[in-house]
C-alpha cells in the first residue's frame, strides 16, 4: 500500500516475486513501485513476459524497463478494457523488471493498480501476434499424433466433452466455445464446473478468432492451458480418433504418459 510509504521519501519501493505466474495489487498507488519478476527456476528460458491488468486497474501506468529506459506497457485507461493482454519479449530471460509510475492526484480515494502476470517461453510461438495476447498454445492447425499424446500428459485441462455454442468477440480477436462435459480427466482450477439444477458439468474454452471454430456433432477430447485464469484450447479431436491413436500408441509402448 501506499499508504505506508515516509510522505516526503523519494526512495523507490522495490518486489521481487519468484514465480512463473502471479498477482500484485498496489493499493493507494503513490510515487513509483518497481517489481522485479526473478522466477527461481534458473534453467527456464521465458522469453515472453505478459501482464493483464484488473477490470478497475486504476491509479498507475506499467512501464518495462529496458537497457535503462522505460517502454510504456499499460496506460491507466488502457487497464480498463476487458480481456486485455499486453505481452512483450524478455531480453533477460532471469530477471525482467516493471516500474509502475503513479498517476498524479489531489486526494486521497482509494485506487487499486493491480494486474495478473505470466513468464511464458516461446515453444510454438505464433510470431509478432504473441506480442497481442498470451496464446503461444492456441494453434488453429489439427495437432499431429504425437503432439495429440503429448497434450494428454502436460495440459492444465483434459475433458471430454460436446460443444454447446459456439461465440465470436471480433474486438478482443476471441471466440468462445462452450463445452457439455461429461468427464473431466484433468484441470488446473475450476473452470468446468456442476452446475446445481441439472448436475451438468460445463464451463467455457477460449480460442482465437482467426482459428474459425464451428459448433460440430459429437464429442471431443478437448486439452490445452490456463492463461489468467481462462482455458485456452489446444488440441481438441473428436474422442473417437483420439481413443483409436491412444490405443495403437499404447501397443507399440510409445505413449508418453498412461491415460
Amino acid at each position: 500500500s501506499g499508504l505506508s510509504w515516509e510522505p516526503r521519501s523519494r526512495a523507490v519501493e522495490q518486489v521481487h516475486l519468484r514465480c512463473t505466474e502471479g498477482s500484485l495489487e498496489w493499493m493507494y498507488p503513490a510515487r513509483a513501485l518497481r517489481v522485479v519478476l526473478e522466477p527461481n527456476l534458473a534453467s527456464a528460458q521465458h522469453t515472453t513476459v505478459c501482464i493483464k491488468p484488473a477490470s478497475d486497474f486504476q491509479g498507475a501506468s506499467i512501464y518495462v524497463e529496458r537497457a535503462g529506459q522505460l517502454h510504456l506497457v499499460v496506460s491507466e485507461a488502457e487497464g480498463a478494457r476487458p480481456h486485455h493482454v499486453s505481452c512483450f519479449s524478455a531480453h533477460m530471460p532471469q530477471r525482467v523488471a516493471l516500474f509502475l509510475q503513479a498517476s498524479p492526484q489531489r486526494d486521497i480515494s482509494r485506487r487499486t493498480a493491480s494486474f495478473q502476470y505470466e513468464l511464458l517461453s516461446n515453444q510454438g510461438a505464433a510470431g509478432p501476434h504473441v506480442k497481442k495476447m498470451a496464446l503461444v498454445e492456441a494453434m488453429c492447425r489439427p495437432c499431429d499424433n504425437m503432439e495429440l499424446l503429448m497434450a494428454i500428459c502436460s495440459s492444465d485441462f483434459v475433458v471430454k466433452g460436446s460443444i454447446r455454442n459456439v461465440s465470436h468477440d471480433s474486438e478482443n480477436h476471441m471466440s468462445q466455445v462452450d463445452v457439455s462435459v461429461q468427464k473431466v480427466y484433468r484441470q488446473k482450477n475450476w473452470i468446468f464446473q456442476q452446475e446445481e439444477g441439472s448436475g451438468e458439468w460445463q464451463g467455457p474454452i477460449r480460442t482465437l478468432l482467426q482459428c474459425k471454430v464451428k459448433k460440430g456433432g459429437g464429442d471431443f477430447l478437448f486439452t490445452g492451458n490456463e492463461h489468467f485464469g481462462e482455458a485456452w484450447l489446444g488440441c481438441a479431436p473428436r474422442f473417437k480418433d483420439f481413443v483409436l491413436v491412444y490405443q495403437a500408441a499404447r501397443e507399440r509402448g510409445a505413449n508418453p504418459c498412461e491415460f
